[in-house]
């Protein structure tokens, strides 16, 4: 076992994480009030809204985007904003949690002491229509002046000629789908003006990115060079939707050349229905992508000529890939997770709820999380603090763990993580605090160190309850195949 380190976390300066960081509080205030003046919107700004958004250029007034941010922001105060005026309001937004998101991936490398990547030239973006560009443009800047209170469907419903006109061009998919789920929310709450409650920062910040991905050029993505070497997996972080799942395996890559080992993810999505839930939504993510099963194995894979983006995104294909050997994800992080190099998040990516940091935990005392923490504003929309989680003492500081993450399609439970003496987790910041993603946990059964880990169920299952959802899943996808086929034949 390594060592416990001067924080007393195994490999992580724990205390660094409770420590607070200069001027971040100011800075998210300033987020915080110019989101609210979306809820009302910017056709008749109130006096509040004017001075949010004075505010906003203010906290860019030493930067490049002064003279600009300060321009939109007057023409916006008198609900004269035009689009390239709400376009440097966006961007204003963008640079702040930009800004925020540095500052706390700063204090994530020092508390992990790892080697932080560099930002290479983005890829030339592929040659986007022009005209659908500022199609989408206008309906995300007619948003912005009705505001969140302001939509009916009929606003709404002007997002789907857009949509339909991206979908079939590979280049706009992205901010094709984002405008698609980002509409489909915004429906399901029409009329804003009967809302009892707002997801300001949420809705804000779908509107700030969609409109900045808008701009010709946004697009790009970083480059992606082939890599040949033996990937080594963490764990596996699972989200579900009611009609769409993503798995994303968080893993260590030695390349073959024996140059610095990398922290790297493999991601695969699905679309689902929504009586597919728990332990049902691996049958259709396992076919997909063969380190699924991998993961959920313990085992290693040898890849040769994957593409690897500088933002440590590996484009999977199953083909350049073979199973290895076995390889425990625990072993892994106490013996190569300290020395991989952190990828590198591109720019419009800045936000803080980009951060997720694979770290390794290891003599912590667990502590009941006995209140509901202090959170920053609309942050707690994202993620509320569980009253009944746990929190991981280290050396005197704590770390909030956020069992809520905990997906139900595998065997990890909170009462595992409450049990447990060393863990693999997701570092995140949420609701103004660090916490703690946990993706496998080792704990003591009959005196025996037993692993548990979220995506356990991964590669298929004995256990009775995932079993029991399996089977229950392959009935629901049949019955839906069976009905779709009554469908195309009448």
């Amino acid at each position: 076992m390594v060592p416990a380190d001067p924080g007393g976390g195994g490999l992580m300066r724990t205390d660094l994480l409770t420590e607070p960081v200069d001027g971040l509080t100011e800075l998210l205030a300033v987020v915080d009030a110019f989101d609210r003046t979306l809820v009302n919107g910017l056709l008749r700004p109130q006096p509040a809204q004017a001075a949010a958004l004075a505010d906003l250029a203010d906290a860019l007034a030493a930067g490049p985007l002064a003279a600009g941010v300060a321009g939109a922001a007057e023409k916006a105060a008198t609900g004269a904003a035009g689009e390239e005026h709400l376009m440097l309001l966006a961007a204003a937004r963008g640079a702040l949690l930009g800004a925020a998101h540095d500052a706390l991936a700063a204090v994530v490398t020092a508390a992990t002491g790892r080697t932080a990547g560099t930002h290479p030239a983005a890829a030339p973006a592929p040659a986007a229509p022009l005209n659908v560009l500022a199609a989408a443009r206008s309906w995300l800047c007619d948003l912005a002046r009705a505001g969140w209170q302001g939509i009916d469907h009929e606003l709404v419903a002007g997002a789907a000629p857009v949509v339909s006109a991206m979908l079939p061009d590979p280049a706009l998919r992205r901010l094709a789908v984002l405008l698609d789920g980002f509409a489909a929310e915004l429906a399901a709450s029409c009329p804003g003006a009967a809302l009892e409650r707002v997801p300001v920062r949420r809705w804000a910040d779908l509107w700030a990115r969609a409109l900045l991905l808008t701009q010709p050029g946004a697009l790009a993505e970083p480059p992606a060079v082939p890599v040949t070497g033996r990937l080594l997996p963490l764990g596996v972080d699972l989200q579900e939707h009611a009609t769409a799942a993503q798995a994303q395996v968080h893993a260590v890559f030695e390349p073959a050349d024996g140059g610095p080992s990398r922290l790297v993810r493999a991601s695969v999505a699905v679309p689902k229905p929504d009586t597919v839930v728990g332990a049902g939504v691996w049958q259709l993510l396992r076919p997909q992508c063969a380190l699924l099963a991998a993961a959920g194995e313990g085992r290693a894979m040898e890849l040769t000529g994957m593409a690897l983006t500088a933002a440590g995104d590996l484009h999977w294909q199953d083909e350049l890939a073979v199973a290895g050997e076995p390889a425990d994800p625990f072993a892994t992080a106490r013996v190569a997770l300290a020395a991989a190099h952190a990828a590198v998040t591109p720019p419009l990516e800045r936000h803080p709820a980009r951060l997720a940091e694979p770290v390794f935990l290891v003599g912590y005392a667990v502590r009941p999380e006995d209140a509901v923490g202090p959170g920053a504003g609309a942050d707690q929309e994202v993620g509320m603090h569980p009253e009944n989680g746990v929190r991981f003492e280290l050396a005197g500081h704590q770390l909030f763990v956020d069992t809520d993450r905990i997906p139900a399609a595998g065997p990890l439970t909170p009462a595992a993580v409450a049990a447990s003496t060393a863990c693999i987790g997701l570092l995140r910041w949420d609701a103004g605090r660090f916490v703690l993603q946990p993706l496998a946990v080792e704990t003591t059964v009959k005196k025996k160190t037993v692993a548990v880990h979220a995506g356990g169920w991964a590669g298929g299952t004995a256990d009775k309850l995932g079993v029991k959802a399996e089977k229950a899943a392959t009935e629901a996808v049949a019955v839906l195949r069976e009905r779709a086929g009554r469908l195309l034949r009448k």
